[in-house]
């Protein structure tokens, strides 16, 4: 058995064991203070920032999908869930038909506004203030390459 096919070894267990625990307790935590405090999935969230961060606060649904690494069933259920509360709208892409763009109304640019205090200050809480400035920063060029590792579409960024 090569090592690329057995088993981890010791130090690679011990560190997937960490990483494990980590994508199973911050979603928890993300969600739960999300929907205590704004009434919205961490996911939710998500879609709700990248398309304030975006030109004129809208984005072809598929490149939404793309940045939230989600099918296009599981966003537009959650688009559905956004409509209902007056924070997004779907329209028809007027540079090409083929495309539906989810666009933030200024009610679901307010309620970014409202929950990111709260959710940078957890944020900022379970993550930065359990690191050294040098450990975030390695942190951040750690999950890029696992993430480009899993997937060849992009990590979204705020100025994507």
């Amino acid at each position: 058995m090569s090592a690329a096919t057995g088993p981890l070894d010791p130090e690679q267990l011990e560190i997937w064991v960490g990483l494990a625990t980590l994508l199973e307790r911050l979603p928890t935590a993300l969600d739960a203070q999300l929907q205590r405090d704004s009434g919205v999935t961490h996911f939710e969230h998500g879609v709700l920032v990248a398309l304030d961060a975006a030109p004129e606060r809208r984005l072809r649904m598929s490149t939404l999908a793309g940045f939230a690494s989600c099918t296009l069933s599981r966003l537009s259920r959650a688009t559905t869930r956004l409509e209902a509360k007056g924070w997004v709208r779907r329209m028809v892409d007027p540079v090409d038909g083929r495309f539906t763009l989810a666009v933030l109304t200024d009610d679901g640019h307010d309620q970014v506004a409202r929950a990111t205090p709260a959710h940078h200050a957890l944020v900022r809480r379970v993550v930065f203030d359990a690191l050294t400035p040098a450990q975030a920063r390695h942190l951040g060029v750690i999950s890029r390459s696992i993430a480009g590792a899993v997937s060849d579409v992009p990590v979204w960024s705020p100025e994507t």
